[in-house]
């Protein structure tokens, strides 16, 4: 197995941050096998969505119904309504993977990889990309 770390700013807002790209520069010209991508952190997801339609901004809004940021929270420490974030990973999970032909990812056309943060607490994190041939 190959593995490498990404890390992603994200700044002090709730954000959606595209990954495709490096993970398309990790697997290139690696062969056939599996993409795994994880997000070593109790707050933050990785999904698969279409990005830059809106969608991105549509998943924030409905994660803000689901998940307000409120005092309903029993994890309470950090910044206001902070314990959904500590339940987002429930609903995102941490850990993705995809299939891989010949150094590509086997995205559908609309589809991209994204890192789904709600923290505004860390705004650094790392992401752990491993190809896994077969």
């Amino acid at each position: 197995m190959e593995t490498t770390t990404v890390s992603v700013h994200t700044g002090g807002t709730e954000c959606v941050r595209d990954l495709t790209g490096h993970a398309r520069r990790f697997v290139a010209g690696r062969g056939d096998g599996l993409l795994s991508l994880f997000v070593p952190h109790a707050t933050a997801g990785v999904a698969l969505l279409e990005l830059g339609s809106g969608s991105d901004a549509d998943l924030l809004a409905t994660l803000d119904e689901l998940l307000p940021t409120d005092g309903r929270w029993r994890h309470a420490h950090g910044s206001a309504g902070h314990g959904r974030s500590h339940v987002l990973p429930a609903l995102i999970s941490p850990s993705l993977t995809v299939p891989v032909l010949d150094g590509r990812l086997l995205l559908g056309t609309w589809q991209s990889i994204a890192l789904v943060d709600l923290n505004v607490d860390n705004p650094e994190r790392t992401v752990r990309l491993s190809f896994l041939s077969g």
